[in-house]
């Protein structure tokens, strides 16, 4: 199993995710099936997609019932087509029944995360532009989001507040200025740490190179506008193209030269992929 599933975020994600499906208990199924009753099942695709999420699948399993077997056909980061059979899972049929929603809301989901990132990837493929996830994910789910970024094949922002300075419109206007607050920043942060000023306009730009960011952000810009910022910058810093770029053509984008692409869509809003779990008589 993925290291990742032995951290303390994840396991009580997965415990209170079972606890609020689940509640005092399964009613139908404890009413309707033999305790004793063995079960097999397949998980189907019913739409091409990325994979992510069988070891969050097996950890569920595994909370609930340990003699519970999960038997992968596909790993994560994997695609997949319609129809087909991502993985089975064989034992007590009280116990895979219980866990059924949870494990796959999140393999649901997880897949949505990577399926939408490797579009991203795959679109800009040939330029120099990285695609980047946000802070902006679900409550409580950030280290399973970020992680089916990876999965499908885009690379990770901060993790949260501790992991970089991003200096933003409202640290400017508090700070008094962007000369202000990158020198605030450079004197008060851990040398270690990268120092990134969110810019809206070319005067922007301008100061935030001169006030030596090492990280340029090109906030809601057009297109001109942001090539024009990239010459400017001239490799003095990276930069990042952000605001709403799950709605703009991405291609365009990247080829203006920046460095990375943020895209907040690849977690806030993603379609979780359609996967079903068909138990099969034997």
């Amino acid at each position: 199993m993925n290291q990742m599933f032995f951290s303390e975020d994840v396991t009580r994600l997965l415990r209170d995710a079972l606890r609020e499906d689940i509640g005092t208990g399964d009613i139908t199924t404890l009413s309707v099936i033999d305790s004793d009753r063995q079960g097999y099942g397949r998980y189907i695709a019913k739409e091409d997609g990325v994979l992510c999420g069988m070891d969050v699948v097996e950890a569920v399993f595994r909370m609930l019932d340990p003699s519970v077997v999960l038997t992968r056909h596909m790993e994560d980061g994997a695609s997949f087509a319609r129809g087909d059979v991502l993985a089975e899972v064989r034992g007590n049929a009280v116990s895979i029944l219980s866990g059924e929603r949870v494990g796959l809301n999140l393999l649901q989901h997880l897949s949505g995360v990577a399926t939408r990132t490797r579009e991203a990837v795959d679109t800009v493929a040939g330029t120099s532009a990285q695609i980047v996830d946000t802070r902006k994910t679900t409550p409580g789910m950030r280290v399973l989001e970020k992680y089916a970024v990876r999965v499908g094949g885009g690379s990770n922002h901060r993790f949260n507040l501790a992991d970089g300075v991003l200096i933003k419109d409202n640290h400017i206007v508090a700070a008094g200025s962007i000369t202000e607050a990158v020198r605030a920043a450079k004197r008060r942060a851990p040398h270690t740490l990268k120092v990134e000023v969110e810019t809206e306009t070319m005067e922007q730009v301008d100061e935030a190179i001169a006030a030596g960011a090492d990280i340029i952000m090109l906030d809601n810009m057009d297109n001109e506008t942001m090539r024009a910022a990239v010459e400017r910058v001239a490799g003095r810093a990276l930069t990042e193209a952000s605001g709403n770029m799950g709605e703009r053509d991405l291609r365009s984008v990247a080829e203006t030269g920046v460095d990375l692409i943020s895209i907040g869509a690849l977690t806030h809003s993603v379609r979780a992929l359609d996967i079903s779990l068909k138990f099969v008589v034997e």
